[in-house]
């Protein structure tokens, strides 16, 4: 265990206990410590870190077998002896290292919690990449099956931007996902999804690939400001594209903000007036700063996690949708499931933790 995460978990250790003696002395009435916020905010405190100071209570008490069993094989001119406690000495130094490895992933998810403590909902972009008509299609089916499963999850999809494609599907959409924790569930879904199939249109029956890319950003509770300088922002309105009512296509009403010093674009064509298209670009705006400068807060954090190689970056290819061998690739956990029409119905749940556990 290096010395940082040592001193990180002595820290954490002798502040809980200290503060708790502190306070036990100053409150020696039940009735203050209902009404006590630093006391439960202290104990909630104690309950995130009780697994990972249990997991070095047992990494100590290992390397202290280690130590005895190496004094009595120097003292010792047993040969089989030696070789016994060679064995043992090897068993904890690997059950230390797993741990090892377990107390700094725990500790960098406390860290990363705390981060993005304030995160619960999600925005979901998907745009069509190359394939033509195939990536619209597959957007529109991606869309389906993650709206399928968040209902399962009791919460609420909204579509907030959208761009039909001319034959079928959507070349862009985004919509947001009401419900707790989303975030944190789907954030490990960004990257490049990729299709293999043999389209419709295909008269030689030949196997076509497309792929898509998804992008999962938070959705900040509204007690966090995000403060915009409307000279930074750029403003432009043009005519709404795609299907559309009698005042749709006529006249301007859809809104493209820009944000100059960080070159982040928000749109929004779905509601009939500009005001409105306004205020939810604005919205969608203040979403991708704060995913701008999350980002970058949490690869201050720990570069080593790489969480955003795995939930933001979108050149890398992630996943794989054979509809040919009815087979879904997630290729970071180097693994496949044969349940694909299951899957486009939204059962992802089983993916998506072995994801999470793999990530980690």
């Amino acid at each position: 265990m290096n010395r940082k995460t040592l001193k990180k978990l002595k820290q954490i250790k002798n502040l809980i206990a200290s503060s708790l003696e502190r306070r036990y002395i100053i409150n020696d009435k039940k009735e203050t410590y209902k009404n006590d916020e630093k006391l439960i905010s202290l104990f909630q405190k104690y309950k995130r870190y009780k697994e990972i100071l249990d997991l070095f209570q047992k990494y100590k008490r290992n390397k202290k077998e280690m130590l005895e069993f190496t004094y009595i094989a120097y003292k010792s001119n047993d040969v089989k002896l030696i070789k016994s406690i060679t064995y043992e000495i090897t068993v904890l130094r690997k059950k230390n290292t797993v741990l090892n490895n377990k107390i700094t992933s725990e500790l960098a998810e406390q860290v990363d919690k705390q981060v993005v403590k304030e995160i619960n909902s999600a925005i979901i972009e998907l745009r069509a990449g190359t394939g033509g008509n195939e990536a619209c299609i597959f957007v529109e089916e991606i869309f389906r099956m993650y709206s399928m499963y968040v209902k399962e999850l009791s919460c609420k999809v909204k579509i907030l931007n959208s761009t039909s494609s001319n034959y079928q599907g959507y070349k862009e959409l985004i919509f947001k996902i009401s419900g707790n924790n989303v975030y944190n569930i789907l954030k490990y879904e960004s990257g490049v999804h990729r299709v293999q199939r043999i389209p419709k249109t295909e008269a030689q029956g030949r196997l076509h690939t497309s792929a898509i890319t998804v992008a999962v950003l938070p959705k900040i509770k509204q007690q966090i400001n995000i403060s915009l300088n409307q000279e930074e922002i750029k403003r432009e309105s043009f005519r709404s594209r795609g299907a559309g009512g009698q005042n749709v296509n006529k006249t301007e009403t859809a809104i493209r903000l820009t944000h100059l010093p960080t070159g982040l674009i928000a749109e929004c064509q779905t509601e009939r007036s500009q005001h409105k298209n306004f205020k939810q670009a604005i919205k969608i705006l203040k979403d991708r700063i704060f995913q701008f400068k999350l980002k970058k807060q949490l690869a201050k954090i720990d570069s080593k996690r790489k969480l955003f190689f795995s939930s933001g970056d979108r050149s890398e290819k992630i996943r794989t949708y054979n509809f040919h061998k009815g087979r879904v690739t997630d290729h970071r956990l180097k693994k496949s499931f044969y349940n694909l029409e299951e899957f486009m119905n939204g059962k992802i749940d089983k993916l998506l933790k072995n994801l999470k556990q793999h990530i980690r």
